[in-house]
């Protein structure tokens, strides 16, 4: 099977699926960071669907209306905007976190170069504040702007209004747009969530390897002190900890610089 830089695919396996193995106490932190990375990738995405169904409803109304009324134009560009704006948020967060879940299901003890460790406190940092912008500025236009028309008397434009149905003049009066702001603001809870858990994550990986606490115990040998006598002594040794020695494959773009 195929190794790109340093992970080997043959890794991917429909087992890892299984509850016994995404769900075990094997490494450090693991299942926290699949629930909150998943409650992070749902929520946006599901608010990025949302909100793409109220936009392409504003647009499709831009089109009527121009259609049916030469020069007549509905201004909703800002709800367009911050719609499409949102498309994007979704796409990066569920990127960033959906990659970094997928990782740690099949390759836990990878090897990341500096480099890879650095891009990944950046990306997620950069997530932090693209979903922070986007909730603010998503519910300060759903709350507070509303579309209207120019170029046509106001009798017209109501009518031709009705005709088009749906996409109300009022963002707030629109529920697919409600219900993307309202479910954007849990994800970039758990977006914040996500990135502390990461870094966490990085921090412990590189003092004491991926391993939780629990399994470097039970990996970690024990010893029995001897007495002068040469009997074994009946008094307990602190456990000593296991010593994190990395794979090594590395996970980078020159990982294979190393290889014969």
């Amino acid at each position: 099977m195929a190794v790109i830089w340093g992970l080997d695919l043959k890794e991917m396996q429909w087992g890892k699926f299984k509850n016994s193995y995404m769900w075990n106490k094997e490494y450090h932190q693991r299942r926290t960071r699949f629930i909150v990375y998943q409650i992070a990738m749902i929520c946006c995405v599901v608010s990025e669907s949302l909100g793409t169904a109220a936009l392409s409803d504003y647009v499709d109304q831009q089109d009527f209306v121009a259609k049916n009324e030469p020069g007549a134009t509905v201004h909703n560009n800002n709800f367009v905007g911050i719609a499409s704006y949102n498309i994007f948020v979704g796409v990066y967060v569920a990127t960033i976190f959906g990659s970094g879940f997928f990782f740690d299901l099949f390759w836990p003890e990878r090897k990341e170069s500096p480099s890879v460790v650095l891009a990944w406190k950046i990306c997620s940092v950069l997530a932090c504040l693209f979903t922070l912008a986007d909730a603010l500025a998503l519910t300060v236009i759903v709350a507070t702007k509303s579309a209207y028309v120019s170029g046509t008397d106001a009798a017209t434009a109501e009518r031709l209004l009705a005709e088009y149905g749906g996409s109300p003049m009022k963002y707030r009066d629109n529920g697919r747009a409600i219900a993307s702001t309202v479910f954007l603001w849990p994800g970039m809870i758990a977006t914040f969530a996500s990135t502390y858990l990461l870094w966490h994550s990085l921090a412990h990986i590189s003092v004491h390897g991926p391993k939780s606490t629990h399994a470097r115990t039970v990996d970690a040998p024990t010893e029995k002190p001897v007495a002068d006598n040469g009997s074994t002594g009946t008094s307990p040794v602190a456990t000593p900890e296991a010593v994190y020695t990395a794979p090594e494959t590395q996970h980078g773009p020159n990982a294979g610089e190393n290889r014969v």
